[in-house]
This record gives structure tokens, sequence and C-alpha cells, in this order.
């Protein structure tokens, strides 16, 4: 990713928690936090990583929601932040978040298993 491309994600990751914490009046929208944003080279897209505090149901409710306010998001974006063209918005799961916690479970396993 290009010096500007990093950036102009690092703006939008800032601008996009304070959106969604501030902006978003939807009840469906969980307790989200952002945690990453790509950009790509020419600043077409961008993909949001996201994570939600709660189970599956909240997490894929708060998706829909998100998925729904996209072209609110995508507006106060471009408001906020001044590019000449708006990202097209994407929004994933982090799963960064459980891949840790499962590695972790898995050396605790072993670590206890070489003990006894």
């Amino acid at each position: 990713m290009s010096m500007r491309a990093n950036r102009v994600a690092e703006q939008m990751k800032k601008e996009l928690g304070e959106i969604i914490v501030r902006k978003l009046k939807d009840p469906n929208i969980g307790f989200v936090t952002v945690t990453d944003v790509e950009v790509t080279g020419d600043l077409q897209q961008a993909t949001i990583y996201i994570t939600v505090l709660g189970g599956e149901a909240k997490s894929g409710q708060t998706l829909k929601a998100l998925e729904k306010a996209k072209g609110f998001i995508r507006s106060e974006i471009g408001q906020r932040i001044r590019l000449r063209i708006t990202p097209e918005l994407l929004f994933k799961f982090d799963e960064s978040a459980a891949y840790g916690n499962r590695i972790d479970n898995l050396l605790r396993q072993i670590n206890n298993s070489s003990e006894e």
C-alpha cells in the first residue's frame, strides 16, 4: 500500500469509529470496534475490519445494519475526508482475535500435557 493510501486508511479508521458510535442510531448495531481499514492503491475501495462484542447472532445483526447504513457512512466519510472520490466500503469481520484465542488455548493445552 502506498504512503497516501496508508494515511487515508488511518484517517478513515479514526472517523469510522466516531461515526459508528455517535452518528448511527440503529439499535441493531452492537458494540463495534473498527480494528483495521485497508484501502486499495487507487483509493476506490476500502475494506473495514470490525469486531463485535456479543455472540454470532449479534454479529450478524450488526453486519446487516452496517450494510444498510453504508450509504450514510460513506457520505459522512466524504464530508470529513476531502477526497475526489470517496472509497466504496466493504465490511468484514476481523478473525484475528478469535484466531489468537485459539492459538493461545492450544499452547495452554500443550503446556498442561507436558507438565503431566
